[in-house]
């Protein structure tokens, strides 16, 4: 009997009820889920893309063309073909080649940018086979008939009722191409100039992002911006000084390894290997600084001994003007990408990462800064 008053009483809803937690404790496991996800998985990219610089030249080469194709593929699907013509329930029409053009040209955009690097960097054994003269000497004639393929072929998938949007996709894929692969491919011209040219840049941005992130949750108290309300002018402007210092460091101790600082002419090379050997690029030797003879007298007089010259080397210059790209410059790619996910009501490009979101959301500020470092003519 009073068992059955306890349920007259507390009805099985009512109990569920009492059972469920808070929505502020919900709300505070789902946050902590959420961070030690982003943290385990910032470990496992961290750890991977160290194991695959490691492993060497070509390694570090199909990481960017895997970020490339995730990047282009989050960016495309934000456009999607709807029919004009069709009622409400019927909008998600598309046109069946869209996908398939779009593919094409990414691939013949690879075909024609990393051709063109194969044929520079490795030309001492193209013209020397046979089988890949061909290949070079008929590569952009190659390379522009298959664009023009491309071309024809959308221009005869042209249907009434999806032109419009038809045109706003071809223009949007070739924008992304410009953007995204063009960029990549002076990703891999640098990591083929020297992994050093590669690994400093996205050490620095990677750098700028945390230590703005640590200055403006100690400090920070003026907004920096409206797309990205959680920036603040006190983490953008202690990120720039700690930026400047880190880089110096960080790419003065890293040119001091030929494995580093070498093109790469050999695919097998590893940092095990120790085969990686070369005449470093003037960039990268030491120099002595003549200094004037007051401020000699000055720092002898401080230091307590004879002080005539300053060592250096020119890398320390490019050091200074990357360190300050990377943190005036860089980060506007995060609020360009902060704008463009307001203008389509998202809030990550994908789910590539798990805690990161999509792989855009990641590689935003690196390719702004890494599209203006083409390093072939250091």
């Amino acid at each position: 009997m009073a068992s059955r008053r306890n349920d007259i009483e507390n009805p099985p809803e009512q109990k569920q009820q009492q059972q469920q937690p808070p929505p502020e404790d919900a709300e505070k496991a789902k946050k902590k889920a959420s961070f030690v996800t982003r943290t385990l998985w910032t470990f496992i990219m961290i750890g991977g893309f160290i194991t695959l610089l490691l492993l060497g030249h070509v390694y570090m080469i199909m990481l960017v063309m895997l970020c490339q194709t995730l990047v282009y593929r989050e960016v495309t699907a934000l456009f999607s073909l709807k029919r004009k013509d069709v009622g409400e329930g019927n909008s998600r029409g598309r046109d069946p080649w869209s996908k398939t053009l779009n593919w094409y040209f990414f691939a013949v955009t690879n075909y024609f940018l990393y051709g063109e690097s194969i044929i520079y960097y490795f030309k001492h054994v193209v013209f020397s086979n046979a089988q890949l003269t061909p290949f070079a000497t008929n590569h952009r004639f190659v390379s522009f008939t298959l664009y023009l393929i491309g071309f024809v072929g959308f221009v005869l998938s042209l249907k009434r009722g999806y032109l419009k949007q038809q045109f706003g996709l071809f223009c949007w894929v070739h924008m992304t191409l410009l953007l995204i692969v063009v960029s990549s491919h002076f990703i891999v011209n640098n990591i083929l100039e020297g992994l050093i040219w590669f690994w400093v840049p996205a050490s620095l941005v990677i750098c700028n992002d945390v230590f703005a992130y640590v200055w403006g949750i100690t400090l920070g108290r003026t907004p920096l911006i409206a797309l990205s309300p959680k920036k603040t002018v006190e983490g953008f402007v202690g990120a720039f000084f700690s930026t400047i210092i880190f880089g110096l460091l960080w790419g003065t101790y890293f040119m001091r390894f030929d494995y580093m600082i070498c093109p790469m002419r050999d695919l097998g090379v590893t940092a095990w290997s120790g085969q990686l050997q070369c005449t470093p690029n003037p960039v990268f030797v030491w120099r002595d600084w003549l200094m004037p003879a007051p401020l000699s007298v000055f720092l002898s007089t401080l230091l307590g001994h004879q002080v005539t010259t300053i060592p250096y080397a020119p890398y320390q210059f490019h050091l200074l003007v990357l360190s300050c790209f990377a943190s005036l410059v860089a980060p506007f790619g995060g609020f360009f990408a902060s704008g463009f996910k307001r203008a389509f009501d998202i809030k990550d490009f994908g789910h590539s990462i798990p805690g990161h979101g999509g792989m855009t959301d990641r590689m935003d500020c690196q390719y702004v800064f890494v599209i203006n470092l083409d390093f072939r003519s250091c």
